[in-house]
């Protein structure tokens, strides 16, 4: 794990020198303290996928509604529509679960000395709780989706060292009678390449905090790389793609991925933000 880092870490400073602006939330795993800004909207359409031989997870799409609630909250409603291939290569699919949260940036520092604002900001933490509802289908009993509910309560922190900025979180997600509760935790380190192209690296572990009925605990523990390139000159329109694997050993009786994928789009939308007078 040491020397994953390590890796991440020198392969963000041989990218440049610039400050890096990293970015949590799709295509990746990870989520940070951003939000949206008051008013605006942030929907994301994304095609993702997780492959094992056993057992395979797809959205197709996912959709991913968020909208700000000010500057430091964030509402989101996500579902998906969801597929699932077993070890005897049959396919099923349907409506995913419903993933309601809200997001709070509880914490800002700011550069000394300089307005307060998005630009300047050095360090931030936040919490983003989030719902798993499975909808009135019958995607649990065909093996489409786990039973729910299920509940998500992470703690997230962006901060700047120096040209590098690291998003990172540590989340709990509390399951039920047939669905072990888990531990999150993901690493961003990311580049802004340009004004419109961002690339980023993410360590991400998912691990079982407890057996049901003397299953074995799983683990996913997966590298990857994805990104940001603006579409359009007014920024309204992103391409989010990432690509990455499992790093320990898979098998068709564990969850280990042998890869996953994210592609898809971001649409920004709302009202135009006014400008300072001193902003050109």
């Amino acid at each position: 794990m040491r020397k994953l880092l390590q890796l991440l870490l020198v392969f963000v400073v041989a990218s440049g020198a610039t400050v890096a602006h990293a970015q949590g939330g799709p295509p990746f795993i990870t989520d940070d303290p951003g939000t949206p800004g008051n008013r605006q909207w942030e929907i994301n359409i994304g095609w993702i996928a997780n492959h094992n031989p056993g057992y395979s997870s797809y959205q197709l799409p996912d959709i991913d509604l968020n909208y700000g609630w000010g500057d430091r909250i964030q509402l989101k409603y996500e579902v998906p529509l969801a597929a699932a291939t077993d070890e005897n290569n049959t396919t099923r699919a349907g409506l995913g679960e419903s993933f309601p949260g809200v997001k709070w940036r509880f914490f800002e520092h700011h550069k000394a000395g300089e307005p307060k604002s998005d630009d300047n900001m050095d360090f931030s933490l936040g919490t983003y709780p989030q719902l798993s509802i499975n909808n009135p289908t019958s995607a649990v009993r065909r093996g489409i989706v786990e039973p729910g509910p299920q509940f998500y309560l992470p703690l997230e922190a962006t901060t700047k060292l120096g040209p590098i900025t690291f998003n990172g979180e540590v989340g709990r997600w509390f399951g039920n009678q047939k669905v072990p509760d888990r531990w999150g935790r993901g690493l961003i380190v990311g580049h802004e390449l340009s004004d419109r192209l961002e690339i980023y690296g993410e360590l991400y572990d998912l691990q079982d905090a407890n057996s049901i009925d003397g299953a074995p605990k799983q683990r996913q523990l997966t590298l990857d790389v994805g990104g940001r390139q603006t579409l359009d000159r007014a920024g309204n329109l992103r391409l989010l793609f990432m690509g990455g694997r499992g790093i320990q050993a898979v098998t068709p009786q564990n969850s280990e991925p042998n890869w996953i994928a994210y592609m898809g789009v971001q649409i920004l939308v709302g009202p135009k933000v006014k400008k300072a007078p001193d902003e050109k």
